[in-house]
């Protein structure tokens, strides 16, 4: 300890993980009463507004591992919630996109989440919420 202070309290992996916890715990309520689990939540969030990824590069943005996104958006397809395509550039690998029924199950989540943020952002001023985005963007792409 230096200056009484834990280790933990100034590593940034925890800080990190500790400001995860306090932003979602809140907000995974909402994911739950819209019938969504976390992982399928950050699938359609991901899915959205965006276009098609593989599977890979959907595993990597919902930070989890291929094979349990794999079999999550074989079951999300099922429940009509995203479409899966053969990649027309190589026809091992699998595209994935959200369906018009998915973005609407997703809508009200992302102007809940959008809400959420905003409120546990409000004890910084913009100039510090940008710099904060900003620095763990630069992190992330690391």
């Amino acid at each position: 300890m230096r200056n009484g202070e834990r280790f933990v309290h100034g590593y940034l992996g925890y800080l990190l993980g500790q400001a995860n916890h306090a932003l979602y715990k809140d907000f995974d309520a909402h994911v739950r009463a819209a019938g969504l689990s976390s992982t399928e939540w950050r699938v359609l969030a991901t899915l959205h507004d965006g276009p098609p990824l593989t599977v890979s590069q959907l595993a990597q943005e919902v930070l989890s591992k291929q094979p349990t996104v794999t079999k999550l958006v074989r079951r999300m397809a099922d429940q009509g919630w995203v479409t899966l395509l053969a990649d027309p550039d190589d026809q091992r690998r699998t595209l994935v996109t959200a369906t018009a029924a998915g973005r609407k199950l997703v809508r009200p989540l992302l102007e809940k989440a959008r809400g959420h943020e905003a409120r546990m952002l409000r004890a910084l001023g913009a100039s510090e919420q940008a710099a904060l985005k900003k620095l763990l963007a630069k992190l992330a792409a690391r």
